[in-house]
């Protein structure tokens, strides 16, 4: 059943967090979104680089810009659901139909070995498995950690993922480095670029 809310995950390895955006200043939102995570105390250790994703599920919509973090948290994991859900609130995402467009997303995707199942929170993420968009900036960061469920690596899981959507990099590294070029980062029509 995994561990109870509000417990501390054992050995203190990172978890890795999915974030993405596809409205408005979608790398705007993703540094953002960042800052938010780490004033309410999340450890960012690393990022993968940013990608541009298809949307996949709901197809109508712009692409994506999605990333992973690589983070640390002393707390539980109730506690680092609500930062997430606090950088979405922020960044003032609706939630208007599943899969639609969004501001932010911030998804917890793995957390070392720590198998959760709740109705509010799965680790690992349920549809991790199945999501080019968020195995690829996570095989960047940490190819060889092991998926606690299924027993094989995020390269394996990678390799083996039925989606074939596009992923396609745009930024070498942190979307923080003031020295990422924003005329690499393609923006929507009709917003700007930092």
């Amino acid at each position: 059943m995994g561990l109870p809310f509000g417990t501390r995950f054992p050995g203190g390895e990172p978890a890795y967090l999915g974030l993405g955006s596809n409205l408005g200043d979608r790398l705007q939102a993703l540094r953002e979104g960042l800052r938010i995570l780490e004033d309410s105390g999340v450890g960012v250790l690393r990022l993968s680089s940013v990608y541009d994703t298809d949307p996949v599920g709901d197809l109508e919509q712009d692409a994506f810009l999605n990333l992973v973090a690589e983070v640390s948290w002393p707390g539980g994991a109730e506690d680092l659901l609500r930062c997430c859900l606090q950088a979405e609130r922020q960044l003032k995402r609706e939630r208007l139909r599943k899969n639609g467009p969004r501001t932010l997303d911030v998804d917890i995707l793995l957390w070392g070995r720590l198998v959760y199942r709740k109705e509010e929170l799965e680790i690992p993420h349920p549809r991790l498995h199945e999501r080019r968009f968020v195995l690829v900036p996570l095989e960047e960061l940490a190819p060889q950690a092991l998926h606690p469920v299924r027993l094989i690596t995020v390269r394996e899981l990678l390799a083996r993922c039925p989606d074939r959507s596009g992923v396609r990099k745009v930024a070498a590294g942190s979307p923080l480095n003031r020295t990422t070029s924003p005329a690499i980062i393609r923006p929507l029509p009709g917003t700007k670029t930092p």
